[in-house]
């Protein structure tokens, strides 16, 4: 645990938070600025700052309570569909440096849109491949 964290202190029930998933790794709890209703996080219980200090065991443990908590939240709320998502690092817009998953009910209608989207410029979508493709070597 890490005691300056916000989140491990959820985790530790330090502090409050609408807890509506728990198993022995993870915790899942609502967004207190939410989406929508029912906008939830998904937490490792295990402290890591993001997905890259993430180990793969908590990263697995993740994935599968985010799964349980989206299929929840469609039955619960009859959602139209589901956004999972997860902000890395100040430059993507993390605030809590502890690892989480937004799992985010949709309706139709939803205005909110993930991200607008660029195209490629000239000859940048292969440079790009070959840069990423080069990284993973």
């Amino acid at each position: 645990m890490n005691t300056d964290c916000l989140f491990c202190k959820i985790a530790a029930r330090e502090l409050p938070g609408q807890i509506i998933y728990e198993d022995a790794e993870t915790l899942a709890f609502l967004d207190i600025n939410p989406v929508n209703p029912g906008h939830a996080l998904v937490i490792p219980k295990k402290h890591s700052a993001d997905v890259f200090e993430i180990d793969d065991k908590d990263w697995i443990a993740v994935m599968r309570a985010s799964r349980i908590v989206a299929h929840a939240l469609e039955k619960a709320l009859k959602t139209d569909g589901i956004n999972l998502g997860m902000n890395n690092r100040a430059g993507a817009g993390q605030v809590v440096f502890h690892a989480h998953v937004h799992v985010m009910p949709r309706f139709a209608g939803d205005p909110h849109s993930l991200w607008p989207g660029k195209p490629y410029a000239e000859g940048e979508f292969a440079k790009t491949a070959d840069k990423i493709r080069s990284a993973l070597t």
